[in-house]
């Protein structure tokens, strides 16, 4: 079940945003198999000035367009894994019209007991939702 936050820029149209996220989600479908309602997004908005992302020296210029990802998920995939994934969620935000330069992911692992959905009850821990599969 990952948490996705997504930071952009203000300017976009709800529908935009909306096809962002889809887009992110579709790929983590595909590649990930989770359930389709194992859909977690946050989507900020940020006045200009407010998001900084250079291209940490590799030879590229983003645009006011970026669009920021964090994957919040259990570990133990495999590195092949995680660069499908990017590269899916690249695919398909290019196809969203997200240039892929403007694409920027970070991933963060943690474990079955990091996540509570609700009422207090860490429910992975508790037996009351399933650990998903790697």
């Amino acid at each position: 079940m990952p948490l996705v936050r997504i930071d952009l820029n203000q300017g976009r149209s709800t529908e935009e945003l909306q096809k962002i996220s889809r887009a992110i989600h579709d790929a983590i479908l595909a590649e990930y198999r989770i359930p389709e309602r194992d859909y977690f997004h946050i989507i900020t908005e940020h006045p200009d000035g407010q998001i900084v992302a250079q291209d940490a020296g590799l030879g590229f210029e983003r645009t006011g367009g970026v669009v920021m990802i964090q994957i919040f998920t259990q570990g133990g995939r495999s590195q092949e894994a995680k660069e499908r994934l990017f590269a899916t969620v690249a695919s398909r935000l290019e196809a969203a019209g997200v240039d892929g330069a403007d694409v920027f992911i970070g991933y963060v692992e943690n474990t079955a007991g990091d996540w509570s959905f609700g009422f207090g009850r860490a429910q992975y821990v508790t037996g009351e939702l399933a650990v998903p599969a790697k």
